[in-house]
């Protein structure tokens, strides 16, 4: 005897992608623990400052979801450059149709949670992220002005030693202020740099 086939008229409707957004300031940074062990569908890497306005896989990501997936961040300074861009990213998601989640506040922000509680939270929250990261500015600022005056602090090596940066002149006086472009290639430097160091004296 067969048995009957199975109703599925009532089966719920598969659940939407969770996607994972990352950003990292320089390339050298760890970019796995930010969501180390989640379990994501998809992720999206940025490697920019956080006050940066391009954020290519930032985009890439906010046009990837759609309704029903969740957008899974590490903290919302990483998703966010200040406290009216996080508002404005999440009320776009969630008007979409997009949950976004935040694993180190542990919040999730759903379409159906647009309230004025939820908006609130959203602003407290995104207020003190915003403090915490101008207070890391702060401290790094006074990093380097005690090592400066600890005369620790010398900023960026020079491009070109001194008898590099004299080759450099005599060989552009030589060519009477022609080719400058090959004298970069060759000196391994950028057409701006080499201007630098023709106008030293």
């Amino acid at each position: 005897m067969k048995a009957a086939p199975k109703d599925t008229s009532q089966a719920s409707a598969p659940a939407g992608h969770r996607v994972g957004y990352v950003r990292v300031s320089t390339e050298d940074q760890n970019t796995a623990r930010q969501l180390d062990g989640l379990a994501l569908h998809k992720v999206f890497t940025d490697h920019a400052s956080g006050s940066t306005t391009n954020r290519p896989e930032l985009a890439e990501a906010l046009a990837y979801v759609r309704p029903g997936d969740c957008l899974v961040v590490h903290s919302m300074d990483r998703l966010a450059r200040n406290l009216d861009d996080l508002r404005r990213i999440v009320r776009d998601l969630t008007g979409r149709g997009v949950s976004v989640e935040f694993v180190k506040e542990g919040q999730t922000f759903t379409p159906e949670g647009a309230n004025p509680m939820a908006n609130l939270m959203l602003s407290m929250l995104g207020a003190f992220a915003e403090f915490e990261r101008a207070l890391i500015r702060e401290r790094q600022r006074e990093g380097i002005a005690i090592a400066r005056q600890a005369d620790k602090y010398r900023g960026r090596a020079p491009a070109l030693t001194a008898e590099r940066a004299a080759e450099l002149r005599r060989r552009d006086a030589e060519q009477g202020g022609k080719g400058r472009a090959a004298l970069a290639r060759e000196f391994g430097v950028s057409r701006q740099t080499l201007y630098q160091y023709l106008g030293q004296e």
